[in-house]
Formats: structure tokens, C-alpha cells, sequence
């Protein structure tokens, strides 16, 4: 079983920063970053796995940066030139296996989710 605890979220103004973080326990394998915002379906955003092998949603590339901490089993998200657009609350995930290249971006590969950070980017 992986528990994932988010934290790091909150309001900025467009072009501005956050880094989330995720804690987890367990044997994570691949992780991710997967958002959703109200009324719209699920999106992955970074996948990376214990390697440091990365894959991003066109979206996001050249914006955010994921990364981890495998000695301290910690996730880390860093989004930079926000968008109001990247407006949502975003799930640490892990799918507690481990793959060889960049992990899948799509919701269903991950088993295990946090409870959520929300993420808002004002205008």
C-alpha cells in the first residue's frame, strides 16, 4: 500500500511560481502529477520514474519541471510562468511499479493518489 501527502499549493498571479511536493510511503515505483479542473476530465501533467526518466504534456513542456527524491521518497513538481489555465487541483500519484522509460501520463496507470493540492493562477 502507498500513502502520498501533497502540499506546496496555492493563488498566484499569471507568470508566477509554486512547487508542490509529495511525501509518500510504500514502494512507489513510477510517479506523477495528474490536475483537474471543474467540469473537465483528468490530464496528466509529469510522469517520471525511479530513474529520473521524464514525460510532460505538451501543455506544460519548457514550464514544469518534475522531479523526485528517491532517498527521502519525495515527488516534487516545479511550475514556472504559471497560466490562469493550469488553474486546478493537482494529485500526486504513483503506480507502485516500475517502468524503463517515461512512465504513461494517463490517469488510469496510477494506482495510488494523494488527496490534493489546489493550484490557482489568477489573471
Amino acid at each position: 500500500q502507498v500513502q502520498l501527502v501533497e502540499s506546496g499549493g496555492g493563488s498566484v498571479q499569471a507568470g508566477g511560481s509554486l512547487r508542490l511536493s509529495c511525501a509518500a510511503s510504500g514502494s512507489s515505483g513510477d510517479m506523477g502529477w495528474i490536475r483537474q479542473s471543474p467540469g473537465k476530465e483528468r490530464e496528466g501533467v509529469a510522469a517520471i520514474n525511479r530513474d529520473g526518466m521524464t514525460r510532460y504534456a505538451d501543455s506544460v513542456k519548457g514550464r514544469f519541471t518534475i522531479s523526485r527524491d528517491n532517498a527521502e521518497n519525495l515527488l516534487y513538481l516545479q511550475m514556472n510562468s504559471l497560466k490562469p489555465e493550469d488553474t486546478a487541483m493537482y494529485y500526486c500519484a504513483a503506480s507502485g511499479v516500475r517502468s524503463l522509460g517515461p512512465p504513461p501520463l494517463g490517469a488510469t496507470y496510477y494506482a495510488y493518489w494523494g488527496q490534493g493540492t489546489q493550484v490557482t493562477v489568477s489573471s
